[in-house]
């Protein structure tokens, strides 16, 4: 017998990752075997499973806070937009096909039957699964042929929890026109509202709540709320682009900590890759998008992409030529590892088509292929570049990428019988397919080290850091404390227990 409750939003961004990975750990917490669940989700910040199946980084850092291991029935879906109108599709973590928005929206409901095959084989392990919508479920245009939202709450008969951004201002007006958007069935499985990101004293709220149940009183609804959760930093994975993370603009660089400039591509991908980076005291990370800005910086790094040939246009168009990024220290990830070469070659136009000339500080090129190499990676580093003090280590990642090497004449990165190697390098020049090689602390402690020999700064290292895995599992504890002491817990224990299926 199977428990379940779901979390919606007001609209993108007001907390609902967040607030299913503090579910998950609270109920863990109190002995439940909870796992996470999300229909579609729409992000360019991806994972690889154990078994190279590809799926959303949110749920990924939600069954984390379950203490569960990833599987990709927690995300059927994955939709990783490729423009402004089109995303890969990645159907039981497998490119199905790639669809225009039009395209997709008129073959939505052709996925159901996947989509309840995975919630249902979730139902046989586990006592509660903690649903996540997308967006917000008050987009009236798109109702009809909803999978993520109310549509998906009636298909597996679902509570909901209705979550709302009070930071960004007007809360009442989006809670109360989000619910009044609905239709009746809609409305009744609303059975509780969270108000998320809250400065200052709770108290103050207490009569726009009392005014709000008033308005609910006038539609006939009557719908509480269970609390009220303050803005605190936590540190767990983000979901999309709308992260604040990449909203650097008033961090400054300082000449007694190491400088990391992370190049803000258009189509940045997997940007959790960088997260570990963050929690260094010695490390001052910032997001660019000029080359000025990474004047200052010790070293620069080119993230992944969802859309490469585009976004090596885009450098060269905003004046980051091999000339300027020659003089820095680069490390290259994945799509930006691929700009790194001499050339990279679409014949089967697997992104815009065509060959365009790479920026030329690793002597390789890349060829997109039909298929998409997935996989988890364990391999020994054998070379590094200057600024890395490390080598004979063993670490862990994973590969998500179209293209393949030809033509490689550099040193190889790690031990490997594959042609790309795992990436390669060349005195300060670094590239690498591997996504997660920043949560190897090892790693991370050989760049820092090896920078502050290079630069010769006088830095203060950390002695107190902590193991990442470690550190994750203190973040997910601290936000599961957050939930228990903001929310109304025996509410929604009680709203589960209705739930029993």
């Amino acid at each position: 017998m199977t428990k379940v409750i779901m979390v919606q939003g007001t609209m993108s961004n007001s907390g609902k990752s967040f607030l299913v990975a503090g579910l998950c750990r609270m109920l863990k917490r109190k002995g439940f075997k909870v796992a996470p669940f999300k229909s579609q989700n729409m992000a360019l910040n991806s994972y690889i499973t154990e078994d190279g199946m590809e799926m959303g980084r949110a749920q990924v850092m939600q069954a984390e806070a379950a203490g569960i291991k990833p599987s990709v029935e927690m995300n059927p879906i994955l939709l990783k937009p490729t423009s402004n109108t089109g995303s890969q599709v990645i159907l039981n973590g497998k490119v199905h096909a790639n669809m225009g928005a039009s395209e997709y929206y008129k073959n939505k409901k052709k996925f159901i039957p996947y989509i309840l095959e995975a919630y249902n084989k979730l139902c046989e392990s586990y006592d509660i699964i903690v649903i996540e919508g997308a967006g917000s479920p008050a987009e009236i245009n798109l109702n009809e042929n909803d999978i993520v939202n109310m549509g998906l709450a009636k298909l597996v008969d679902a509570p909901v929890l209705l979550v709302a951004d009070i930071d960004r201002g007007g809360v009442f007006a989006s809670v109360y026109g989000t619910v009044a958007l609905m239709d009746d069935d809609a409305k009744a499985r609303i059975q509780g509202i969270v108000i998320n990101k809250f400065r200052g004293d709770k108290n103050l709220l207490t009569p726009g709540f009392d005014m709000l149940a008033e308005h609910f009183k006038k539609i006939n609804i009557d719908i509480p709320v269970l609390g009220v959760i303050p803005m605190k930093k936590i540190d767990i994975d983000d979901e999309d682009s709308l992260s604040e993370r990449l909203e650097t603009n008033n961090v400054i660089f300082n000449t007694k900590k190491i400088n990391i400039a992370i190049i803000k591509l258009p189509h940045i991908s997997n940007f959790t890759d960088f997260n570990p980076l963050s929690r260094r005291k010695e490390i001052v990370m910032k997001y660019i998008s000029t080359p000025k800005e990474m004047e200052d910086a010790d070293l620069v790094i080119i993230p992944g992409t969802k859309n490469t040939l585009y976004d090596l246009r885009w450098l060269k168009n905003m004046r980051f030529t091999h000339t300027n990024l020659s003089k820095k220290n680069i490390i290259g990830i994945c799509g930006g590892f691929q700009m790194l070469g001499n050339e990279l070659i679409d014949e089967y136009g697997v992104e815009e088509g065509g060959t365009e000339e790479g920026l030329k500080l690793l002597n390789f090129s890349t060829i997109f292929a039909k298929e998409k190499t997935t996989r988890q990676t364990e391999t020994e580093i054998i070379n590094t570049p200057d600024f890395i003090d490390l080598c004979n280590s063993t670490i862990n990642g994973y590969e998500i990428h179209m293209g393949s090497t030809i033509d490689p004449k550099e040193n190889p990165f790690t031990k490997s019988d594959i042609t790309d190697n795992g990436g390669f390098v060349n005195n300060n020049i670094m590239g690498t397919y591997i996504h997660g090689i920043f949560e190897n602390d090892n790693f991370v402690d050989a760049i820092i080290s090896g920078l502050i020999k290079k630069t010769g700064k006088k830095v203060t290292i950390d002695t107190n850091i902590n193991d990442f895995d470690i550190y994750k599992e203190s973040q997910y504890e601290l936000l599961a404390d957050l939930i228990e002491e903001s929310l109304d817990i025996n509410a929604i224990l009680n709203i589960l227990d209705k739930s029993e299926k």
